[in-house]
């Protein structure tokens, strides 16, 4: 178990692009750094469109006010020429910006953390997965939930034969924010994850869809090869897609069911994976994270709960607290800062373990279900290939 650990001698140099003072994506990626004592030092960031906004935002987290920029490409050219200019950046904008700030990064010789989903385009994806390749360094996508302890539990049992076969997977996402936000009166429909421009042609199922595509695939071990797609907008003048319903075919012909919401009254970030088999089944909630319900066929329901010694040497690893205590969002977090360090230190040379993550690989995937979603909804609610 993991408590408060330093993971190396030095903390990487960190930066940040976007994530400002009203931004939860920024604080979510914090708080996740720190997570492991000294793994990452906030050392420069351009949060902030507003220069002098990103100044004082940076000044009260105590950073030094000349590493506070007015713009990406201000602080890359600026970090270069410093003997002590940041190793890692993270980029926390809007969909839009990312291709060009992630490339920009790894032109700079930077370590690249991005938000979900990646890009637009998939070949955008491959080109900047080969350019990370080309420059030696590592890219991460921030899918968090795959980072729980219990998600590993579910992998690590299937691969044991625990429930068997697999015969069926089912996932949801139900959130509430945009029929809340349009009760209070907000102007939820000019939100920047509305316009077509800022988000791509997607808007529920990019945004929280593929939170569930890269869950199903990571806790599973099987790919979404096809995909059947409803993505319909609720109200029906919302400019793209509030709520997506979709039909999956696993590897060897499994069937899943994917649901994600924006307009679930009652549910509030309502994660949930339930992968049945042959022998028995496994089910997680993030709204309970450190209990996994585990069913074994003519049995009684049985509780796995995190911090214990019979869970898997992996997850065992991934518990921080003791048994009893909470743990959850931002531990999860902390994981996937941790398991991105491993890989920053094995680019570097260094003998470390490789701890899994969410990479570019899976957010190139993740582009790749959106886009066979999309074209299924386009065009008649249509079996569509995943080419990822």
């Amino acid at each position: 178990m993991y408590i408060g650990e330093k993971l190396i001698d030095r903390p990487f140099r960190w930066g940040i692009v976007g994530g400002g003072k009203t931004s939860q994506v920024g604080y979510k990626h914090r708080l996740g750094a720190m997570r492991d004592n000294t793994s990452f030092l906030l050392t420069a960031a351009a949060f902030d469109v507003d220069a002098e906004r990103c100044r004082e935002f940076g000044v009260s987290l105590g950073m030094d006010a000349d590493r506070c920029y007015p713009d990406y490409k201000t602080m890359f050219e600026e970090e270069a020429k410093r003997e002590d200019g940041i190793e890692v950046v993270d980029v926390a904008t809007p969909n839009f910006l990312h291709y060009e700030v992630t490339k920009a990064a790894l032109e700079a010789g930077l370590h690249v953390i991005c938000e979900k989903p990646l890009f637009f385009e998939a070949e955008q994806g491959e080109e900047i997965k080969k350019l990370a390749e080309e420059k030696g360094l590592h890219f991460g996508v921030s899918y968090t939930y795959v980072n729980y302890p219990m998600i590993h539990q579910i992998r690590d049992m299937i691969e044991m034969g625990e429930i068997g076969k697999i015969l069926t997977v089912v996932a949801e996402y139900p959130q509430d924010w945009v029929m809340n936000g349009l009760d209070r009166g907000d102007d939820v429909r000019h939100a920047w994850r509305f316009d077509r421009s800022q988000a791509g042609d997607s808007a529920c199922c990019a945004d929280i869809g593929t939170h569930l595509s890269c869950l199903i695939e990571r806790a599973t071990g099987l790919d979404i090869e096809q995909v059947l797609a409803n993505l319909t907008p609720i109200p029906a003048d919302m400019p793209l897609d509030t709520n997506a319903q979709v039909l999956l075919k696993l590897t060897g012909g499994v069937p899943g069911l994917l649901w994600a919401s924006q307009v679930a009254i009652g549910h509030e970030c309502g994660v949930s994976i339930r992968v049945f088999g042959d022998k028995g089944s496994l089910e997680w909630s993030h709204e309970q994270p450190t209990r996994l319900k585990v069913t074994k066929a003519n049995g009684p329901e049985i509780y796995y709960t995190n911090g214990r010694s019979f869970l898997t040497k992996r997850v065992e690893n991934l518990s921080r607290i003791a048994a009893g205590h909470p743990e959850g969002f931002f531990e999860a977090f902390g994981n996937y800062y941790r398991g991105f360090c491993h890989d920053v230190l094995r680019c570097m040379g260094e003998d470390v373990p490789q701890l899994p993550h969410p990479t570019i690989v899976d957010g190139i995937k993740s582009m790749a279900f959106v886009d066979a979603c999309v074209k299924s909804n386009e065009n008649g609610n249509i079996w569509v290939p995943v080419c990822g």
